[in-house]
């Protein structure tokens, strides 16, 4: 059965709602915010001061309070998705244009109007933000990694890191064995794989060979026949070959496997760990730096579509090659730029992974820790770091919320939004200095005495000017908090009815049967 919940009755619901979502998130906010413990019904309970992840973990038994929560959960989410910080903020400022903008709609304030008049403001928010913006310097990105991660070693590691590769999707964050950092840097192209037959790595080897012979077939490999002068070849040269198929056919399998049980030829069966179009283009990855040509039919193999890998690098799970940037290659990696400019969201980062192997490598992140709770919890602060510190690259802003506070005295408008606004700007300082259980009016009063040039530094309780701070806020993080809280809010203010299912998972329903 459908219930649906109207008018007042939404509005208090609505309120408890994101009173809910965002009172859970914010205590986290800031260098001295708290932790959360998050249950998981399939996995053990961890410790997280990480914005987004807390958000994804807040549910209700009531129906309707647990659809507003999902809906106001986006507003985070997007955020993480676009810069991958910011997104506690973006919830304190969800939580503010919500709880005002139900005070003006309940004196008799149009939604409609209201919503429109938000985001009127919210273009000369940015624009004021974009104004006042400044580039980092190299020492300034360092502090801001070491902020971010809430500790000076692990943000000097992570700058470090970034010295070296440009991109998040360049970075794979592991667990190490021990409980130190460290990174390996692999150059050369990566490709997860499956191996048809894994006889060679029962004892977890791996291998390496010189000048191996590369084959390609989009296709399924069933003909032993059809690559016998190439196995011939292989055999007189004493070389390795690699055959990339989409598929392998058990007799072709065994018939490889019996050859190299008699070291007649060492040769490797693999598939790429991609589907459809993201697998054939890790197929045209190796073919240019491989000089290999994709066979579309396993029939028609020939010697003439072998490629040469200078080195190459098999374990159980990957396959690298090395290769020489040539002509060829960075042509190759102008249309890789062009993917990137013209993929969504979901697939950019597939693209960008790409590119780095092209061009400076991959870095493999090693975090470890004495329990896996502590191992999670600093690995969500290096991502945070990482994210910050990228984000940094576009600008950034005099930071502990001071850039918010001197936007909104700032802003010429005397309109209920612009009301709602210039309040909702003060809630992250305001956030931070709770946080740390600072009184924070006498703090506000004096940042706006000194014209806004000075930040109030949380952990070491003093002020520090602007021109010679490290405490600094991405430009990108900001104008995403902003915008994906406005987006919901909007959505959310506009929003008189709702429809849900009135037993949501049906237990009480069931319950009710069984007794007839």
């Amino acid at each position: 059965m459908k219930k649906v919940i109207s008018g007042n009755e939404l509005r208090v619901k609505m309120v408890e709602a994101i009173n809910l979502l965002c009172g859970t998130v914010k205590q986290t906010l800031g260098p001295l915010g708290r932790n959360v413990i998050i249950d998981h019904s399939n996995f053990t309970p961890f410790i997280t001061n990480d914005g987004v992840t807390i958000a994804e973990n807040i549910e209700s038994d009531d129906a309707v309070i647990g659809s507003i929560i999902e809906i106001a959960k986006e507003a985070s989410i997007k955020t993480n998705d676009n810069v991958g910080d910011g997104t506690t903020t973006t919830l304190v400022l969800l939580e503010s244009l919500i709880n005002l903008s139900q005070e003006y709609i309940e004196l008799g304030m149009s939604p409609m109007i209201l919503k429109r008049e938000l985001t009127r403001i919210l273009n000369i928010i940015l624009d004021k933000l974009d104004s006042i913006k400044f580039e980092a310097s190299s020492n300034l990105l360092k502090n801001i990694a070491c902020v971010s991660a809430s500790d000076q070693d692990m943000g000097e590691f992570v700058s470090k890191v970034l010295e070296n590769v440009d991109s998040k999707a360049a970075i794979t964050i592991k667990e190490s064995s021990d409980n130190s950092l460290d990174v390996k840097y692999i150059k050369g192209y990566t490709s997860s794989i499956t191996h048809a037959c894994e006889y060679y790595f029962q004892d977890e080897h791996h291998y390496q060979f010189s000048n191996a012979y590369i084959l390609i077939v989009n296709d399924m490999m069933h003909d032993i026949e059809s690559i016998s002068s190439i196995l011939n070849q292989v055999m007189i040269e004493n070389k390795c070959l690699v055959i990339i198929a989409k598929e392998f056919d058990e007799y072709f399998v065994n018939e490889i496997v019996s050859m190299n049980l008699e070291n007649e030829i060492t040769c490797f069966m693999v598939k790429i760990n991609e589907y459809g179009l993201k697998m054939q283009i890790c197929n045209k990855d190796i073919e240019v730096i491989t000089g290999a040509l994709i066979v579309e039919n396993s029939s028609c193999v020939s010697g003439a579509n072998i490629g040469i890998a200078k080195n190459i690098y098999i374990d159980k799970n990957n396959l690298r090659i090395d290769f020489i940037n040539n002509e060829k290659t960075k042509t190759y990696i102008s249309k890789i730029d062009l993917d990137i400019e013209e993929a969504d969201d979901f697939d950019k980062e597939f693209y960008q992974r790409r590119k780095a192997m092209f061009t400076n490598g991959v870095a493999n992140l090693l975090v470890g820790s004495p329990t896996k709770i502590e191992s999670r919890e600093k690995r969500m602060r290096i991502e945070d770091a990482i994210c910050a510190v990228l984000s940094s690259k576009n600008g950034v802003l005099p930071g502990g919320g001071v850039s918010l506070l001197r936007v909104a005295s700032l802003i010429d408008d005397d309109s209920e939004a612009a009301i709602i606004w210039k309040s909702t700007l003060l809630k992250p300082f305001i956030q931070l200095l709770e946080n740390a259980g600072i009184e924070y009016e006498d703090k506000l009063e004096q940042i706006k005495e000194r014209d806004y040039k000075v930040v109030y530094n949380v952990s070491k309780e003093c002020y520090e000017d602007i021109g010679n701070t490290n405490i600094v806020d991405a430009f990108d993080v900001v104008r995403n908090s902003l915008i994906n809280a406005s987006s919901i809010a909007g959505m959310l203010i506009t929003t008189n009815s709702l429809v849900v299912n009135e037993y949501q998972n049906n237990l009480e329903k069931t319950s009710e049967y069984s007794e007839i």
